[in-house]
């Protein structure tokens, strides 16, 4: 028999202990999130539809932002046993210098619309962080302006070829005064991939109001107030800021761009040089063939060729034919630390977060991205410790296998889905 007795009030007390309470709503938000999805709920809560999708949309059906987030999804960790764990070492080594993480923030464009803050606290964070941060061609803060908020870290800058090559070399130039350290050459932009979501909700820079966007902005006046009350937003970089995301893209990108382009960035270019957007083995083989420094395996998150290759599928192959020769960046679809692992450990030398920084700056500005760092951080260790490793290098192949859940019919072309 079980012997029962009346409760003492001062042993209730031991074992009911209140969580002090938070008067700051941002940090009980921020705190309350414990995974990048966390942070996309919040994002989604506190952003008008317009600004929330462009984020987290992607061209057409989707297809492609979907079959990357899943492949992720879709791998086996095989963990090794009795290694002393203790303490992990996670930092990467990427384009000539160190990176605390074996991740940094990928650019992105019309930052400050999903946040006033913008890509200042994409820097600022990274900064701070020990982590890379990349500043877009259409960026809404310029390049001094982050240089500025991240003087003594690794500011990287993408660029897209334009129609009119003098912006486009201007750029360069200004980026390289700046003390940006490593360009990104973007050759998958030739057009403008068909973002329907954007179409649907009649998404421009600037804003146009419409009845819906008014409705949906009611329940969300902590935007709006921002937006109105800070500087006007527009491209840092580029003069031409009137017309929805299609129109900008198609007016000034440039589809006849070639590889004699990419020989005149990299003599005007001083620093380490990436070509971002490379989906097949036969083209990375051809960039390191010509002495690019790093290739970024990249579908640009689903965002303009749909049912374009899975950068995640492709990696293993080109890890084994190219690796040696230059270094390889993944992005597209990471939504966890353990994505990161895994992709590091089939043959990555570094990785990019897009989405996931902007849901953070989207849930609480610099502080939410201090927080998808936070998180993404705690990750990557944890599962380095799970699976008994102590160091990047540490990781290899066999720790994990890609589950396949499509099969590809034999065309002639060799197969990036192993």
């Amino acid at each position: 028999m079980v012997q029962r007795q009346v409760p003492r009030p001062a042993e209730l007390l031991e074992l009911m202990k209140f969580k002090k309470l938070d008067l700051d709503p941002k940090h009980r938000r921020l705190s309350a999130a414990l995974t990048i999805d966390d942070l996309r709920t919040i994002a989604k809560r506190r952003t008008p539809a317009a600004a929330f999708d462009y984020t987290d949309g992607a061209a057409e059906g989707e297809i492609s932002m979907e079959r990357s987030v899943q492949a992720f999804e879709d791998i086996e960790f095989h963990p090794s046993i009795l290694n002393d764990v203790s303490q992990v070492d996670t930092t990467a080594q990427i384009l000539g210098g160190s990176s605390a993480q074996p991740f940094g923030i990928a650019p992105t464009g019309f930052t400050r619309l999903m946040q006033t803050e913008g890509e200042v606290a994409g820097a600022g964070a990274a900064g701070a962080a020990g982590i890379p941060f990349t500043l877009s061609t259409l960026g809404t803060s310029s390049i001094e302006e982050v240089q500025a908020a991240n003087p003594l870290g690794r500011n990287w800058f993408q660029l897209y070829v334009m129609r009119q090559r003098e912006i486009s070399y201007g750029l360069v130039e200004r980026a390289a005064r700046a003390g940006y350290d490593t360009l990104f050459f973007t050759v998958d932009t030739p057009v403008a991939g068909a973002r329907l979501r954007d179409s649907r909700n009649g998404f421009s820079i600037p804003p146009q109001l419409s009845a819906g966007t008014v409705i949906n902005a009611i329940p969300r006046p902590w935007w709006w107030w921002d937006f109105l009350t800070t500087p006007k937003l527009e491209f840092a970089s580029l003069s031409e800021t009137g017309g929805t995301v299609g129109e900008l893209l198609d007016s000034a990108m440039d589809p006849s761009i070639d590889f004699d382009d990419l020989a005149y960035i990299r003599e005007l270019w001083p620093g380490k040089l990436a070509v971002k957007g490379v989906q097949t083995l036969e083209d990375a083989k051809k960039l390191a063939d010509l002495g690019v420094d790093a290739i970024v395996l990249s579908n640009h998150g689903g965002r303009q060729l749909d049912r374009a290759p899975v950068p995640f599928h492709l990696l293993p192959q080109v890890a084994r034919e190219v690796g040696k020769d230059l270094e390889i960046i993944v992005d597209t679809g990471i939504r966890s630390g353990a994505d990161i692992v895994a992709a590091i450990a089939l043959g990555a030398d570094f990785t990019l977060i897009g989405r996931a920084y902007l849901y953070g700056l989207m849930a609480g500005g610099r502080a939410g991205v201090d927080r998808t760092i936070e998180i993404l951080s705690d990750e990557v260790e944890r599962t380095m410790k799970l699976l008994q490793v102590q160091t990047l290098q540490d990781l290899t192949p066999e720790h994990v296998t890609q589950l396949s859940r499509y099969s590809r019919l034999e065309t002639g072309r060799d197969s990036s889905l192993r």
